[in-house]
Formats: C-alpha cells, structure tokens, sequence
C-alpha cells in the first residue's frame, strides 16, 4: 500500500470540508471545479443521483478551436461560459458552487465568472 505525500493530504482534506457542507440537489446541482497545472474542468453533478448533466474543460474541442488564449485565466472563463450555456441547455439556471478545495482566486474566481456572464445563478 503506497503513502499519500502530505500535499495531496493536505489537498483531500480542504475538498472534504468544501464538500461536508455543500451538496447539488434536483433544484440546485452542484457546479464542481478541479484545477490542475495545465487545465480546468467543471461539471454539474445531481449529487442524489450521481449524475452528471453537463461538463466542460479546456481539452473540449470548442474550447481548443477558439484563438488561442492570453493565459489559463482567460481560458478558464471561457470554460465557465461553455458549461454555464450547457447547462442551461438542459433546463438548469441555478447551482451551487463547489471549489473543490482550491481557493476562490485566479482561474478557479474567472471560471465562477464566466459561469455567471453565461446565465448561471449561485
């Protein structure tokens, strides 16, 4: 069995407090982000079903067509757009936001964003 370094700990930990006091709901789904060094993901997820309805990321091709971008930040707004106009696509307007354990700054505060220029409603 292999040790987990403190880092990814420490990271697991922050996520299990986000998560202890935020769930998606039919109403309400969650809209959970997750950064890592070179892309940013989100996905609404229906938490009492496990369900995802819609999901968008840097590597999505409507994402790689557009020009090229000036810094992850700009790209992570875009994605922000991109899953808020999926979304509400499928009927759902409003969310509650889920950081994931990464702090509300950069590219994680540019993607709640563009979420919100999109039409989405935390």
């Amino acid at each position: 069995m292999s040790r987990i370094s403190l880092k990814k700990q420490a990271s697991l930990k922050r996520k299990q407090r986000v998560r202890k006091k935020i769930s998606g709901t039919e109403d309400r789904p969650r809209l959970s982000v997750f950064r890592s060094s070179r892309h940013i993901y989100a996905q609404v997820v229906v938490d009492s079903t496990g369900h995802t309805v819609a999901a968008a990321s840097t590597l999505d091709k409507e994402v790689r067509e557009h020009p090229k971008f000036e810094n992850k930040v700009q790209a992570a707004g875009f994605v922000g757009k991109l899953v808020a106009r999926r979304a509400i696509e499928k009927g759902i307007s409003r969310v509650v936001f889920d950081r994931g354990g990464f702090s509300y700054h950069g590219r994680v505060k540019a993607m709640a964003g563009g979420a919100r220029e999109g039409g989405l409603e935390f």
